[in-house]
């Protein structure tokens, strides 16, 4: 029986009496080797574990928190010879954790969705009203609010499905190659418009190329240099560069001169729906999508997302990717 359930990577154990009388390296590992010789119920520690020992039927249950507080683990009975019991212990942590996001994000995105809508529906129900209909000027007000807040929505859709995309073929990785010196110019000064392309400092050390989707890196370099320039300091420039790295590498810099970034907020920036300051990247027309965005698209081209930013004199976001040696074309 040892030579049997010993290399199998699944925590089992076998309960003579309610007694472990045997238990796998997997299972030592997760319930800690004192567990051998132990009563099970003391090993699983759980009333729902224990009321399933007890009951001399096979069956299954998922309890939570037996190795770590929000663990998750399905455990299974099965009685054996008579004697017997084996019990199996399986990892739903990664499961559960996955279906907590799917209903945060849900949440989020309805919550997100919901703001703007409420905001029309209420302009366009007072416009609507023949008692009470506004004067001119304040029809106008209305009016731009309304198409404002459509405005919003429909951003954030195009954010959502955008995502979708990425997600959908996050696997695959890109075959193209990329002139990246040209593609990172042609969307910088797209993402900063007319208006603002005055601002942006190119620094290219060197041509580059890489395989890539052009559209996806398109997106997040308009995306960064966007985000740069509308929580930069006004009038501060912008500095697009491009670098080797020391493992045949490219670094792509953008990096703006403004307030900065506090550190607490640095690891949850990429998540969805995360804002440092909500109320100004609304009224910025941000989604709080942009950076989820990037992160999955620069993982997709195997590369790395570092942001880096001090208080008072910045924010530096850097993107590491593989580059693509010209012979490797050729």
């Amino acid at each position: 029986m040892d030579s049997l359930i010993e290399p199998l990577t699944t925590p089992l154990m076998l309960v003579e009496n309610m007694r472990v009388t045997r238990a796998n390296q997997a299972a030592r590992e997760t319930l800690g080797g004192h567990i051998v010789g132990q009563d099970a119920r003391v090993a699983l520690r759980h009333p729902e574990a224990i009321a399933l020992l007890q009951d001399s039927e096979s069956g299954s249950v998922q309890i939570q928190g037996l190795v770590r507080p929000r663990s998750v683990w399905e455990v299974i009975k099965r009685p054996y010879n008579g004697r017997y019991t084996v019990v199996e212990l399986v990892n739903r942590s990664s499961e559960a954790d996955l279906s907590r996001a799917h209903t945060d994000f849900v949440a989020n995105a309805s919550h997100e969705l919901r703001t703007p809508l409420a905001s029309i529906i209420g302009y366009v129900e007072t416009l609507a009203d023949p008692e009470d209909e506004p004067p001119k000027k304040q029809r106008g007000k209305f009016l731009d609010t309304v198409l404002s807040e459509a405005n919003r929505m429909q951003a954030l859709v195009e954010d959502l499905m955008s995502l979708s995309r990425v997600e959908a073929n996050k696997h695959e990785r890109p075959a193209t190659p990329l002139d990246l010196n040209s593609l990172v110019e042609r969307a910088a000064r797209d993402g900063a418009g007319p208006k603002r392309v005055d601002r942006l400092v190119f620094q290219f050390a060197r041509p580059f190329t890489v395989l890539g989707d052009s559209q996806q890196l398109e997106q997040v370099v308009r995306n960064l240099v966007d985000n740069a320039l509308k929580y930069g300091s006004p009038g501060e420039p912008v500095t697009v560069a491009l670098a080797p790295t020391a493992r045949e590498g490219v670094l792509l810099t953008i990096e703006d001169r403004g307030p900065g970034i506090a550190p607490e907020h640095i690891p949850h920036l990429t998540r969805r729906f995360y804002r440092t300051d909500p109320g100004r990247s609304r009224a910025g027309g941000g989604t709080g999508l942009g950076l989820a965005i990037v992160k999955h698209i620069v993982e997709r081209h195997l590369g790395r997302l570092e942001i880096d930013s001090v208080l008072g004199r910045g924010t530096k976001v850097a993107i590491r990717m593989p580059e693509l040696v010209v012979d490797e074309v050729e």
